[in-house]
């Protein structure tokens, strides 16, 4: 059986029926994560480098091109320079993002460019980022791409079913996405900033890992709320619940609105505390993100110099 046909499960809506999360116990929790100290010196260094592993360096603007992408998917084969990597010793490790993710339309581009590495193309589908568009229109959307060789599709669900309810409806959109994602990963996007309440992103989580998602993913970053620590701990409940009750590892994604360094290792902290080191590797954590690599390279070059980098120091793409 292939992963996804082992990740799906029966519909059971006894997982969600009576759940209500307790807001103030989340808030608290997100408080003391970001309260923590964060490593400093060689220790920050790798935990950086270990957050540049699970990026899925994104482009998804009107005004991508041919170009934009081809720069992208170079950024993503050699993320950090490699003088920086060589004076760390890791100059022979193999340091890349975790992935590139692009709208449907520039798959084949970034597979044609990614073709002598082993690094995978994500695809945005299903009518991102609102998912409005025709259930039919948004299947070929999946199917297209993955034609066109993305093995990775971030789908997205459509948020009225969520806020109204219907979550048998919600399960047999993302079972039929799934099936049209084949052999592909399936990330779901929740859109946490339209979903209204804790207790709807748990329920939404529950749901989109019971139709086989192999992650589910905080936000597309283009609605006014995208990934947050409160959220993130809500969804990472889910994933633990599902994972205790079902003996299944999902992955999990936040994305939107993460530029700093300093963001990357709360963020890692955080997957560490509440799922475990198992979760700390491209296959289970990724972070979606297009400006944070700028900034990690920043304080990596800081690291190794002892000084931060004049602005024509550091590649700008």
């Amino acid at each position: 059986a292939k992963s996804h046909e082992r990740a799906a499960i029966k519909m059971n809506l006894e997982w969600i029926s009576n759940i209500r999360v307790n807001t103030q116990a989340v808030l608290k929790r997100a408080q003391h994560i970001q309260g923590q100290k964060i490593c400093r010196n060689q220790w920050q260094a790798a935990w950086l480098l270990k957050g540049v592993t699970c990026i899925d360096l994104t482009t998804l603007a009107g005004d991508d091109t041919p170009s934009n992408v081809h720069r992208l998917c170079l950024k993503a084969i050699q993320p950090v320079r490699y003088d920086l990597l060589k004076k760390m010793d890791m100059h022979n490790k193999g340091v890349t993002t975790a992935a590139v993710c692009v709208y449907p339309s520039r798959v084949a581009d970034a597979v044609m460019l990614l073709k002598n590495s082993n690094l995978p193309v994500a695809s945005v589908a299903t009518g991102f980022p609102a998912g409005q568009t025709p259930l039919e229109t948004r299947l070929q959307e999946v199917r297209r791409a993955v034609a066109d060789g993305a093995t990775e599709i971030d789908i997205v669900i459509n948020r009225t079913l969520a806020l109204t309810g219907q979550w048998k409806a919600m399960f047999d959109e993302i079972r039929q996405f799934r099936e049209a994602c084949g052999d592909a990963h399936m990330k779901t996007i929740l859109a946490v900033g339209e979903l209204g309440t804790f207790t709807n992103v748990y329920k939404a989580s529950m749901v989109a890992m019971m139709a086989g998602s192999d992650f589910i993913k905080t936000s597309t970053g283009k609605e006014a709320v995208n990934a947050t620590y409160p959220v993130a701990i809500v969804m990472a409940r889910a994933i633990r619940n599902y994972f205790l009750r079902t003996g299944h590892k999902v992955g999990f994604k936040p994305a939107g609105g993460i530029r700093t360094a300093q963001e990357c290792l709360v963020w890692l902290a955080l997957i560490k505390e509440e799922l475990g080191n198992d979760w700390l590797s491209p296959h289970l954590f990724r972070l979606g993100a297009s400006s944070l690599l700028a900034d990690i390279e920043r304080q990596i070059y800081h690291y190794v110099t002892g000084q931060y980098a004049a602005y024509n120091e550091l590649p700008i793409a």
